[in-house]
């Protein structure tokens, strides 16, 4: 007789812990199912991202994976309880499907994009379709060798989800990301850092190495101004030129009012190292 899989509570799929440093480290943590992302785990993720963004003491965010896949994509087979509904109601009225994607992978990208720390993708297996985006969507990519990237959508007949046909244009190019979108082949680590999708490719016993002293030197910098840095890039693609300078200027407002901001002059001056708050 085989003995029904017990599902884990939602803290215990999705990982989390802050340690002495101030890096927050995400781990998505359903092995058994190559870490396919269920609504319930999304739904903590974006809680954990907005939750790094306003604690002073968290500087910097690792979004991980447990197993041997990063993330697989969305799990289809995860439980979605029906919203109400009136007995005579179509299953499926118009504009559900849309606000599904608003409110489930969009809303997971996006809670990447603005947070306000530096989150790094640690990258320790497949990335596939909102797996793929979930990484891309990290501010850094540290990768092992041997893991793959994939726009799977197409392979099931579906259209890329999580902001893909907005993030790999402004990545790769409109004629590669095409490429990509249109035939979903495997990408290896390398050709994807070759195209500048991942910033380091190592050898998956360097992984933990590689990405706990990327994060270690991202907890000890400017926390404003790394929050100023993400906003003013992120903007850049979507800005023309005259509101780029003007938001640039705004931010360099903002930034020289912080405490780090003022540590960094004193310690040039005082020729010392700058002991950087976060604030």
């Amino acid at each position: 007789m085989t003995t029904p899989s017990i599902e884990l509570p939602i803290t215990e799929q999705v990982l989390h812990r802050v340690d002495d440093r101030g890096i927050a480290w995400i781990t998505l943590n359903r092995p058994d199912v190559k870490n396919a992302i269920s609504p319930d785990q999304r739904d903590r993720v974006i809680a954990l991202l907005a939750e790094a963004s306003s604690n002073l003491h968290v500087r910097a965010v690792v979004i991980g994976a447990t197993g041997d896949a990063f993330c697989t994509g969305a799990d289809l087979r995860a439980p979605r309880p029906p919203a109400p509904r009136p007995d005579d109601a179509p299953k499926r009225a118009t504009g559900e499907v849309a606000k599904m994607i608003r409110d489930g992978a969009q809303a997971l990208v996006a809670a990447v994009l603005d947070c306000e720390k530096p989150v790094i993708a640690k990258v320790s297996g497949t990335a596939a379709g909102i797996g793929a985006h979930l990484a891309l969507a990290c501010d850094l990519v540290v990768a092992a060798e041997g893991v793959r990237l994939i726009e799977v959508f197409v392979r099931r007949g579906l259209v890329p989800d999580g902001g893909g046909a907005y993030l790999l244009p402004r990545m790769v190019g409109i004629q590669k990301a095409k490429e990509l979108l249109f035939f979903g082949d495997d990408l290896s680590a390398s050709d994807a850092a070759a195209l500048g999708l991942v910033n380091r490719v190592v050898p998956a016993d360097e992984l933990d190495a590689a990405v706990d002293e990327w994060a270690d030197r991202l907890a000890q910098a400017p926390t404003r101004a790394l929050a100023l840095t993400k906003w003013l890039v992120n903007r850049s693609l979507d800005s023309d030129r005259a509101t780029a300078f003007h938001e640039e200027a705004v931010a360099q407002e903002m930034n020289m009012n912080t405490v780090d901001a003022n540590e960094g002059v004193a310690s040039f001056v005082e020729r010392r190292q700058p002991v950087y708050r976060g604030w």
